[in-house]
């Protein structure tokens, strides 16, 4: 218990320490290309600093990997650690540019989430409540595996889990997507020679609703994979 305690403590420590580092390079972007704080439509960048960016988003999911896979003993406690590291640096971002940009005006503010595969946007509050049901399932195998030997999850929780975070994907993606294929077909954004023209397209962007539908029945599958894990190995506790 003691070990797990400390490992708490210093994955969260790493976790606030990155999600200022987060903050950092927002706040310098935003100084470059958004001084006014508002996201929308998108800021003409060079192709050097995307692809930076896009770089920078697939070593920052690395390092949580990371920090992961050294704090667990095995692979679910690893994957416990990933995604609690994930949701305490997703949420002390947000903190930080709040006390630093006075950003966002509200948990209803629109944020560009993510870049990979394409564009994520939403509502603050769909990535801060994503993270709080992260932390829900992180904590419970952390505690599990205290009491369990041989702890795992089975198939139809991992079933759930992995289905509801694809829809959760697809969620997060729909404004932009079907703004983009509105103009497009799937096609022609592959095709070099609309290249301009996508990016121009993509520039005008402005989010225009959130699927709040979509975004609720992923948050329901996750939660029904994370019920069944916890009943179930309360169920082991109690034997």
């Amino acid at each position: 218990m003691r070990s797990e305690l400390k490992t708490l403590v210093w994955v969260s420590i790493f976790s606030v320490a990155m999600g200022f580092l987060e903050t950092a390079v927002v706040v310098y972007l935003r100084e470059l290309y958004y001084p006014d704080n508002v996201l929308f439509p998108l800021a003409q960048m060079s192709s050097s600093v995307i692809i930076t960016e896009l770089i920078r988003e697939a070593a920052t999911i690395i390092m949580l990997i990371g920090i992961g896979y050294l704090a667990g003993r095995k692979f679910i406690t690893s994957f416990a650690w990933f995604i609690y590291s994930f949701a305490i640096w997703d949420i002390f971002y947000y903190i930080f540019l709040k006390l630093i940009l006075n950003w966002p005006e509200s948990l209803l503010t629109w944020d560009i989430l993510f870049l990979l595969p394409t564009i994520w946007t939403g509502p603050v509050i769909a990535p801060v409540i994503t993270s709080i049901t992260m932390i829900l399932l992180a904590w419970g195998i952390v505690y599990f595996n205290q009491k369990i030997e041989g702890l795992k999850l089975n198939k139809p929780e991992w079933f759930f889990l992995i289905l509801g975070s694809g829809v959760l994907i697809i969620g997060f993606s729909w404004d932009y997507s079907t703004y983009i294929l509105e103009q497009f077909r799937l096609s022609d954004l592959f095709s070099y020679s609309n290249k301009a023209e996508v990016m121009s397209i993509s520039l005008a962007y402005i989010p225009r609703s959130f699927n709040w539908l979509i975004y609720i029945i992923a948050q329901l599958i996750i939660l029904l994979g994370i019920g069944l894990f916890y009943l179930r190995n309360f169920k082991m506790i109690k034997k």
